[in-house]
């Protein structure tokens, strides 16, 4: 009977757990630049006793970010910055994956010269997304604006920023990278007619809906190995006018491409609010029958829960996002059984350590 506690094989990754910490944004770079920085490091370092870290999500290049604060990997300082977090996790003991990230329609206009955001299509996405205003420096949630339809010619321009943000990562010293192509950023809004009307080299059919996310893939693994790359996708996401309900298989044939690469592993973002919707088994049990990689799940799991889905064969590595906040010694809790601290919403995104490295590990009657 598979364990949370069995070690395992993902790609060239030997992990000691399948205990997963999941990327979640915190934003806490410094500025200018969306450096990572010392405190990234130590953040980072006191959860190193996952099996694998995922990071925070980071933009491949400018035009990829749209949020205040977070994490790049296109420029000489911030993968200078990210090789301090990845040594202090090493010298920890840990393992760590670096998640690229282009938020297409999912920005602020902020971000950009023109003030829009790019898209397969013209589309907006009904939804929010955290940022700064500069002049004011007040923090908030602001709708994102109609963002324009990239040009068939910026596509192939937006796969080599891929390319390179895995090649910067391996310079780094990460252990690999895993693809964000879930939650409705650009390479999920390509794989949805809900968000792509494009009816040219990208529209139309399945072949085509996925051949932007292939395209990134090989890329990708051109430069760091198929066996060092992971790929997030969120087949069952209604959320951001994402509601497709021929999203599950059009991911289903990607996966089958995926494994032709021989991708490391594929991680299932799953929607954890309340009324949201499930991932059938069927979808899971078909997952497994064409992609031969390894399955990285998380979505409001808990300890039990892992538990069930590693014994139904469905999941080989179980990530945990919001416990791993309040417990960077998880796996030493989940091991002794003892109880798990609750993280302070008030300070998930921005500020300063408060609520990112002084979170402990467990000490009785603390």
């Amino acid at each position: 009977m598979t364990t949370l506690f069995d070690p395992i094989k993902v790609g060239a990754l030997s992990l000691p757990s399948r205990i997963a910490m999941a990327p979640m944004t915190r934003s806490r770079t410094d500025q200018p630049g969306n450096l990572p920085n010392d405190m990234m490091a130590a953040y980072y370092a006191q959860r190193a006793s996952a099996g694998l870290i995922i990071t925070e999500a980071t933009q491949i290049s400018r035009q990829g970010q749209g949020y205040s604060f977070t994490p790049g990997i296109h420029s000489d300082d911030q993968v200078a910055g990210w090789r301090v977090v990845t040594q202090a996790v090493h010298e920890a003991g840990g393992r760590i994956v670096n998640q690229l990230w282009h938020v297409g329609r999912m920005g602020h206009g902020m971000f950009h010269a023109d003030g829009l955001p790019v898209a397969p299509s013209a589309i907006a996405p009904d939804a929010s997304v955290w940022v700064v205003d500069p002049k004011t420096n007040r923090a908030g949630m602001v709708e994102c604006p109609v963002p324009r339809a990239l040009k068939t010619t910026e596509i192939a321009e937006v796969v080599a920023d891929y390319a390179a943000a895995a090649r910067n990562a391996k310079v780094a010293g990460f252990d690999g990278v895993e693809i964000h192509a879930a939650n409705g950023y650009l390479i999920d809004a390509f794989l949805r007619f809900s968000s792509n009307k494009r009816q040219d080299r990208y529209g139309g059919s399945v072949k085509n809906r996925i051949r932007f996310a292939i395209e990134v893939v090989e890329a990708v693994a051109a430069e760091i190995g198929a066996d060092r790359v992971g790929l997030r996708i969120s087949p069952f996401i209604t959320q951001r006018g994402m509601d497709d309900p021929s999203a599950p298989e059009t991911i289903l044939e990607m996966a089958k491409a995926l494994a032709r690469i021989g991708i490391a592993y594929i991680h299932i973002a799953e929607a954890d609010w309340d009324d949201a919707p499930e991932t059938p088994r069927a979808f899971r049990s078909a997952l497994r029958e064409v992609f031969s990689g390894s399955i990285i799940v998380a979505g409001g799991y808990d300890k039990e829960r892992a538990k069930v889905i590693l014994d139904a064969g469905l999941a080989d590595v179980v990530a945990f996002g919001r416990a791993f906040i309040a417990n960077p010694d998880l796996p030493r809790r989940f091991a002794e059984d003892l109880p798990l601290s609750v993280f302070d919403s008030e300070t998930l995104f921005g500020g300063d350590h408060q609520g990112y490295t002084t979170y402990g590990p467990y000490a009785p009657g603390a």
